[in-house]
């Protein structure tokens, strides 16, 4: 998308932090792209929805899903696994299972107005950050049913939950919120009574889609690293002590809206909204190496491995390789299905490839795109 686009959907986004904008910033996306009508998706165990013209229809299937925000995928056996994720504006938790190219819904579980996100904390434990209700919504996969077991307060309505640990039934969370500056740790144990009291520590505004990282600079070991929208940086706090104030590792002139560590740890790769560049930080000295990208910016990112990267953009992902210094050697292009703001690299269908997730947060579907990404993707769209 063009500059009007990234400009028009801060405006949205920074209305839609209040719930009466939440409903008018939706549909105000939408119409800035383009007002197309979702591609059609299959129900049932039939591989879903076409694919784009420029792919083969095995290359890829497509799940109905509205407005899916955040979600997971976890693979319990090779080619055999289970999606959880939430569908926004319809306030639901929906339990699929992909088997290896099909997918059959399980189950889709009403909770409060806007659920942002969903995780899997165990084999058969799911957590769904509510915004209504400032809650984390627990759920236990039974068979093929989600049963709600749990609500943990956050005291803010969140955007983000990730697991921090777990052991022994009991689980450490984080928990960022949609707007704000402080995050939230909570403690819950399972077949406990009530979750222990959160624990509220002021980051920056806006940390959206925090993740674990296995380096901070200046650091002996990892923690957790997070893109702050609002504040146009990149934090991190250290695992020594996550309830510390967090470390600025990066600022930038333009919204950073994503950030993913490369598979070793060494880079932190971080999606810019404008600008025509995205950036990475190296994680054990802390230099920023700016990206050249071939739009105006990016939602989304998936290092695929230290140099190999997917962004994610309205309609596309772009691939770059890079050499040491983050010049960018080759670009290639896969089309989506719609605005894709949620990317998850896992090997879906067992063969050994990289698979790759794609949320497509103001659409109706969700992509799952078959490896190896990087031969099936074009050299131009």
């Amino acid at each position: 998308m063009g500059a009007i686009f990234f400009a028009c959907f801060g405006v949205f986004m920074k209305l839609s932090s209040s719930a009466p904008f939440r409903l008018l910033a939706v549909l105000g996306i939408s119409v800035l792209l383009g007002c197309q009508a979702p591609p059609v998706a299959v129900k049932g165990e039939a591989p879903s929805a076409k694919a784009p013209t420029d792919q083969k229809a095995s290359d890829r299937i497509a799940i109905e899903a509205h407005m899916v925000w955040g979600g997971e995928v976890r693979c319990f056996a090779k080619g055999e696994c289970r999606f959880v994720y939430v569908e926004h504006e319809e306030g639901r938790v929906v339990l699929q299972q992909i088997n290896r190219r099909t997918a059959r819904q399980l189950d889709r579980q009403s909770v409060a107005y806007h659920p942002d996100s969903a995780i899997w904390l165990s084999d058969t434990l799911v957590a769904a950050a509510v915004e209504a209700t400032g809650s984390l919504d627990i759920f236990r996969v039974e068979g093929d049913r989600l049963v709600r077991v749990h609500q943990a307060p956050v005291g803010f309505a969140p955007r983000d939950v990730i697991l921090v640990t777990a052991s022994q039934g009991r689980y450490k969370m984080l928990a960022t919120p949609y707007s704000g500056k402080n995050v939230a740790w909570i403690d819950w144990q399972e077949g406990g009574a009530q979750a222990a009291a959160p624990k509220s520590v002021r980051w920056c505004e806006a940390p959206w889609h925090p993740v674990q990282v296995s380096k901070v600079p200046g650091t002996a070991g990892g923690g957790i690293a997070v893109a702050c929208l609002d504040d146009r940086k990149v934090v991190a706090v250290s695992d020594v002590d996550l309830l510390a104030a967090p470390r600025v590792l990066a600022t930038f002139g333009a919204v950073a809206r994503h950030a993913r560590p490369s598979p070793s740890g060494q880079w932190l790769y971080v999606a810019l909204e404008t600008g025509a560049r995205n950036a990475r930080i190296n994680m054990q000295t802390g230099e920023l190496q700016y990206i050249q990208s071939p739009l105006t910016g990016s939602v989304a990112v998936a290092p695929m491995s230290d140099d190999l990267v997917a962004w994610a953009d309205d309609g596309k992902l772009y691939l770059q390789r890079l050499d040491a210094d983050a010049k960018v050697l080759e670009t290639r292009w896969i089309k989506t299905s719609g605005f894709s703001t949620g990317l998850q690299l896992i090997d879906v269908d067992g063969d050994g490839e990289q698979d790759i997730v794609v949320l497509n947060s103001v659409d109706a579907v969700v992509d799952v795109i078959y490896g190896s990404l990087w031969d099936r993707a074009a050299e131009r769209l």
